[in-house]
């Protein structure tokens, strides 16, 4: 299978060199074109625009940042659907609106194409390592032919239903990240200001009941001071919009959504939407000390 790939991000260029390693030929492209070309050395190809991708691929594969970027990369005289061939699917793994993955199954299959809304989790870490969790909608037989694409970037893959399906079961991750970082950074803040070692209190943490992935993988990095981003803050408050307007729209309540997003939004505010999520725990501190 010729695969082709759209958005060559944090995210992104964990995924092309993991596909390379997995024999697959890959053509790619990305609106910066160097970041791209920094890839080229693995063996992927750059093309020029969407429409060529569109027109040599036989897998279209797409992480770009926003749902208005997707939907541009989808429709339009240039975008995929229009100039892609029969038979081709598409996997998007952008966290993203459900409906706007609905609509894009439905086009596809209208031109005799297949969508997939693929979503990841795990962040850069996973993008390199290649143990992506993907939470994947849409048409099951397409699921089953691209499984060793997905099995090239990650290891917990599960098909959850239709079109919008892999979207619904981000959500539900990023509401659990959302609880997840505040509580994290609060309990190592907490050792901080009680005069503990922050570092031996999250090893204590870590492999109890108050164990999580984001306390083994990022609570080292709030420790050190490094937040450079593996998953902008700017996309983490997109994605919680997203799920807090779906919850709205279904009449239940989220209130840890609700704080999280609230705090994040100050955080992005601030000029700090570029940073790793994992910059809340510096953010704090100054607020705790007031």
């Amino acid at each position: 299978m010729q695969i082709g790939f759209i958005g060559t991000g944090v995210m992104g260029s964990g995924m092309i060199r993991n596909l390379r390693k997995a024999g697959f030929e890959v053509n790619m492209y990305n609106r910066t074109r160097a970041k791209a070309e920094a890839l080229e050395e693995t063996g992927a190809r750059v093309l020029d625009t969407v429409k060529e991708i569109a027109e040599t691929s036989d897998v279209i594969m797409t992480i770009v940042g926003y749902p208005i970027d997707v939907e541009e990369t989808y429709f339009g005289a240039d975008g995929l659907l229009e100039n892609a061939k029969e038979g081709t699917i598409f996997i998007d793994l952008t966290t993203s609106s459900p409906l706007l993955a609905e609509k894009i199954g439905e086009s596809a299959a209208k031109r005799n194409m297949f969508a997939l809304d693929a979503p990841v989790s795990g962040g850069d870490i996973g993008a390199k390592n290649g143990t992506l969790s993907i939470m994947v909608g849409g048409d099951e037989a397409a699921y089953e032919k691209v499984q060793p694409i997905f099995q090239a970037i990650g290891q917990n893959i599960m098909l959850h239903g239709p079109a919008g399906s892999g979207q619904h079961a981000k959500m539900s991750n990023q509401i659990a990240v959302a609880g997840t970082m505040l509580s994290v950074s609060e309990a190592l803040l907490y050792a901080n200001k009680t005069g503990l070692d922050p570092e031996r209190a999250r090893q204590t943490v870590a492999p109890g009941a108050g164990g999580s992935w984001t306390m083994d993988n990022l609570g080292p990095r709030m420790l050190k001071g490094d937040t450079d981003p593996g998953f902008f803050v700017k996309h983490f408050v997109k994605d919680m919009r997203i799920a807090q307007e779906v919850a709205k729209e279904l009449n239940f309540k989220t209130p840890g959504l609700d704080l999280a997003l609230e705090l994040y939004e100050q955080i992005e505010s601030e000029g700090l939407g570029e940073r790793g999520t994992q910059v809340i725990y510096e953010w704090l501190l100054p607020q705790q000390r007031s």
